[in-house]
């Protein structure tokens, strides 16, 4: 089956309902930077938290590795990613997963897997 990594922004047009598609199907992960992006997002409401708290407890979280850390190192050192980029990146080569993202600073790493989804444009 395809395993998939998703960025933090993926989750939150999934979240928001801004995906035009639906999810690819397979098994999905997401980076502890992503949880963490996510718990910490600014003027998040007890409502939302729910929700992210919700999907959080459907989705496998993926904690620092040393093989994700030596990966986010080399990413960052090629690419002058941030390091939470970095990071996600990392943990998709890592999982041997695709990397969904709408990044196109992630999008153009040529060593990992990655694909853009496509986002409802609001009116």
């Amino acid at each position: 089956m395809v395993r998939f990594v998703l960025d933090t922004n993926v989750i939150l047009y999934l979240l928001g309902g801004r995906l035009a598609e639906p999810l690819p199907a397979g098994l999905y992960a997401i980076s502890v930077i992503s949880e963490l992006e996510l718990l910490a997002y600014p003027g998040l409401v007890p409502s939302e938290e729910q929700r992210v708290r919700a999907f959080l407890n459907d989705v496998t979280v993926t904690e620092l590795t040393q093989a994700i850390k030596n990966h986010a190192v080399d990413l960052r050192k090629r690419y002058s990613l941030k390091l939470p980029d970095a990071i996600v990146a990392a943990t998709a080569l890592a999982l041997d997963a695709t990397l969904l993202t709408n990044d196109q600073r992630l999008l153009a790493l040529t060593e990992v897997p990655t694909r853009m989804l496509p986002i409802k444009v609001l009116s």
